[in-house]
């Protein structure tokens, strides 16, 4: 297979492409917002595109449970996780985004509680709010080793109905990867409290430094048939914009509430290429995947050497998983949100920290899955505006 192109991207390349991340502001802003990747597609996905597009093969699809994609699912979580799983309990999405609106109106009455931990990627925040339910905030706690679950809070929130707990591991922004501890004083909390767990793990492809995943759904059977997991090839492989997720629901009835919350047809259909690509990256993507972690994880460690050097008054803690990095802008007492002073005086674009949760205007979360060169172009602007404003 050959290898993965990670280094050398041309910006001119990069801002003729249509999707969101190169599109949203000026020619002269660097993108470091939206959780997309700048890396060409896996020579496996690319070959599969190209010869559908030749043959004209973009028509409706068959029943995506007769396509192979639920079964081409628990391959991958079995070879992967060690976790084995039954394809008739998958549901085939959009995006992960979808599941958990659809999980929340299928598990929640008007008005019940929804457990979130923040900060969090900003769709938790508007489900819950889109769906009319009452959000309960469970914030992480920055300690000098990283950000932790505040588990005496957890315990003091459940008042009221309490239907669901929205759990992101890996977690989107801070780069957690729970441990096992960590995940099984949760299932404790969830057992203990009857609560459905909508478990996104997109990002469950891409851990660092050796460390290995673990699906929630497998810490106990108590616990896997009360777990919706939620997930796609998109982050991994980036391929979002083909539109593919899948559910894997620990039991039956779940599945049922779940397909019954709204009439299948409601939710629309899902598109040959994004199920067919999803698969062909499954199956054959894992060699680019590892390039690409490898790089990734290497622009991980350049850039916190490199705010150490030359921003040491934004505090990141070392991301253990995703190519987010979640960046604690307090000390350096701007007049507004972090990232439009970055934006501003840097033109560079980091995700806004006030939409991960209330508070966190402070906060900035930078997107490092680019190449090297392109990454340090984007810490020289913004250091260069620090320096600057001092």
């Amino acid at each position: 297979m050959p290898h993965a192109q990670l280094d050398g991207l041309d910006p001119e390349i990069l801002r003729n492409r249509k999707s969101e991340k190169w599109n949203t502001y000026a020619s002269d802003v660097l993108p470091a917002w939206v959780a997309e990747m700048d890396f060409p597609l896996a020579e496996p996905i690319q070959s599969y595109l190209e010869r559908a597009v030749e043959a004209g093969d973009v028509g409706y699809p068959t029943h995506p449970i007769r396509t192979g994609l639920r079964e081409a699912f628990a391959e991958r979580m079995e070879s992967r996780f060690d976790w084995k799983i039954e394809p008739r309990q998958v549901e085939i999405l959009s995006e992960v985004v979808q599941g958990i609106y659809l999980g929340i109106q299928a598990f929640c009455e008007p008005g019940d509680g929804v457990l979130v931990q923040t900060p969090i990627y900003p769709p938790f925040l508007h489900a819950v709010r889109d769906t009319r339910m009452r959000l309960v905030e469970n914030r992480l706690v920055e300690a000098p080793g990283g950000w932790e679950i505040d588990f005496d809070a957890l315990e003091d929130q459940t008042s009221g109905s309490l239907s669901v707990f929205l759990l992101c591991n890996p977690h989107n922004p801070t780069g957690r990867a729970y441990t096992r501890s960590e995940l099984e004083k949760l299932a404790e909390f969830t057992l203990r409290h009857d609560l459905v767990v909508l478990a996104d793990e997109i990002h469950a492809d891409l851990l660092f430094d050796d460390r290995q995943h673990i699906p929630f759904a497998t810490l106990s059977p108590e616990v896997g048939a009360r777990t919706v997991t939620l997930t796609s090839a998109s982050k991994a492989f980036n391929i979002a914009g083909l539109r593919c997720a899948v559910g894997h629901f620990g039991q039956p009835q779940l599945r049922r509430r779940f397909i019954d919350a709204l009439p299948r047809h409601t939710r629309g259909g899902i598109g040959m290429l994004g199920i067919y690509a999803s698969m062909v990256a499954w199956r054959e993507g894992q060699p680019w995947l590892e390039e690409v972690r490898a790089h990734l994880q290497a622009n991980r460690d350049h850039l916190m050497e490199v705010l150490a050097r030359r921003m040491p008054s934004i505090r990141c803690h070392l991301p253990e998983a995703t190519y987010l990095a979640w960046l604690n802008c307090s000390e350096l007492e701007l007049d507004g949100p972090a990232a439009d002073f970055f934006l501003d005086e840097a033109r560079v674009a980091l995700s806004q920290g006030e939409n991960f949760g209330s508070g966190f205007e402070a906060f900035a979360r930078l997107n490092f899955a680019t190449s090297r060169d392109l990454l340090d172009q984007i810490l020289d602007r913004m250091a260069s505006a620090l320096e600057q404003r001092a």
